[in-house]
């Protein structure tokens, strides 16, 4: 049983708090992804983030093929972090942390997603062929629609 980790980090020239704001709001989940994958929030995301809220998608990450997928929202630190963990979806396993940090002049933001494929030693052989560009595609996609939305980082 593989587990894989994407690390990424961003930083942004905005406060903790519109950071935060932007960041534990389910809604905005659609701004920061690719337009192909046609993302919609099915329920859950309604009120602001809560430890043990549900939220619901309807996503197309490949091949034109629909999924839905269920996350459990399981620990949130307002202004700090908050963990997403899927309930039901396309992956084997899926645990994310967001944490915002103030730093000079902005925030750094930091996202951990621990990861298994599934379809076992096949999910493996595909993983660096499909998933972790894949992966990879949308988080750099997020990076640059952030600092469009926020502006870029200069120190």
């Amino acid at each position: 049983m593989k587990i894989y980790r994407l690390h990424k980090k961003q930083n942004l020239p905005i406060s903790v708090e519109e950071a935060w704001a932007f960041l534990s709001s389910p809604a905005n989940l659609k701004t920061i992804t690719p337009d192909y994958m046609s993302f919609d929030i099915l329920s859950g995301a309604d009120r602001p983030m809560f430890p043990g809220q549900i939220i619901q998608y309807i996503v197309t990450p490949v091949l034109g093929i629909k999924t839905k997928w269920v996350t459990e929202i399981t620990h949130v630190k307002d202004n700090e972090y908050f963990v997403d963990e899927q309930r039901f979806g396309p992956y084997a396993l899926w645990h994310h942390k967001h944490f915002i940090k103030e730093i000079e002049g902005g925030v750094e933001m930091e996202d951990i997603i621990d990861y298994k494929v599934p379809l076992g030693i096949l999910g493996q052989l595909i993983h660096p062929i499909i998933v972790k560009p894949k992966l990879e595609e949308i988080f750099n996609y997020r990076t640059k629609k952030l600092e469009k939305l926020f502006g870029k980082y200069e120190l």
